[in-house]
């Protein structure tokens, strides 16, 4: 019997209706707007093979058209069925359900990945950033997104003792069970331990207040957001990082879709028999359902 790792506690979106109880017609093209003009300008012009971990339902995921394939990546099922169903079955996507601190994927296989709004749901970020570079391929470029703990609405409300926690110390905050704010520095310090060199940051989403949002256009804070993004001020409620993946050298990304999987308890090689993969090594058996891979749980023991 093989005996799985202990993992940190996973956010599950299983059965959510978060597309449409949090995006779609909820007041938010503010926000979408505003992420997507931070994304664009941290991409670069060109890639082979991108993973989007915490895909969801693809909100973001036609930002990634200079890709040549991209892999979406969620916990939940459900939501990459939702992507699935505006995406297609094509070549060029790959759909799989899985966890973020047990990525199933071969070594340095990736050129770019990203994770947006995702980060924040993390216990262990050590862990998953870790697990980021290791499928990362060295010079491939990632694009984080996290929640800023020293933003203006934190500063004002810790100056008026409305808050108890300090948005200055560099500790992570979990202000709701898995909801984690970061300071800038903290995040800089462990994307550095986990050997990657910050490129940029784009503080995003200044304006990110419903009594604004009801009064303004959204492209009249669209556009004084887009400004202010250039300016490097990191007292946004959110920030965007580019950074470069270092250190020694690691296979490149290439199409071959048969050489991505690795098994995510013990790394060895996956092959595919019918509509499972099994692993080379002990047997783990993992099922291909409706298209998407999923590697939440074996579906037994070999």
């Amino acid at each position: 019997m093989v005996t799985q790792k202990p993992r940190p506690p996973i956010c599950d979106y299983e059965g959510s209706d978060y597309r449409t109880r949090f995006w779609e017609g909820k007041g938010r093209d503010y926000e979408d707007r505003v992420e997507r003009i931070a994304l664009r300008s941290l991409l670069p012009d060109q890639g082979q093979r991108l993973l989007e971990i915490g895909a969801g339902y693809g909100r973001l995921t036609n930002e990634y058209s200079r890709y040549q394939q991209v892999v979406l990546l969620d916990y939940s099922f459900s939501q990459l069925q939702h992507a699935q169903s505006q995406l297609g079955l094509t070549p060029r996507f790959t759909y799989v359900a899985a966890d973020a601190y047990r990525l199933p994927f071969q070594p340095g296989i990736f050129d770019g990945v990203t994770l947006i709004r995702v980060i924040h749901h993390m216990a262990n970020v050590p862990l998953a950033l870790a697990q980021i570079r290791r499928v990362m391929a060295s010079g491939g470029i990632f694009i984080l997104e996290y929640a800023n703990k020293r933003n203006l609405k934190a500063i004002i409300r810790h100056a008026l003792r409305r808050q108890s926690w300090s948005p200055f110390t560099l500790e992570p905050v979990e202000f709701v069970e898995l909801n984690f704010d970061f300071h800038p520095e903290y995040m800089r310090r462990e994307l550095i331990s986990a050997r990657f060199t910050l490129l940029a940051q784009r503080p995003v989403s200044f304006f990110r207040l419903k009594l604004l949002k009801n009064i303004l256009p959204v492209w009249l804070l669209t556009a004084a957001d887009s400004a202010l993004q250039s300016t490097g001020l990191l007292y946004a409620p959110s920030v965007f990082v580019r950074a470069r993946a270092d250190g020694a050298p690691s296979p490149r990304a290439t199409g071959d879709i048969s050489t991505l999987f690795a098994c995510p308890e013990c790394g060895a090689p996956l092959e595919q028999q019918g509509d499972t993969l099994v692993c080379t090594r002990d047997g783990l058996r993992y099922a291909i359902r409706d298209g998407i891979y999923d590697f939440k749980a074996p579906l037994s023991e070999p």
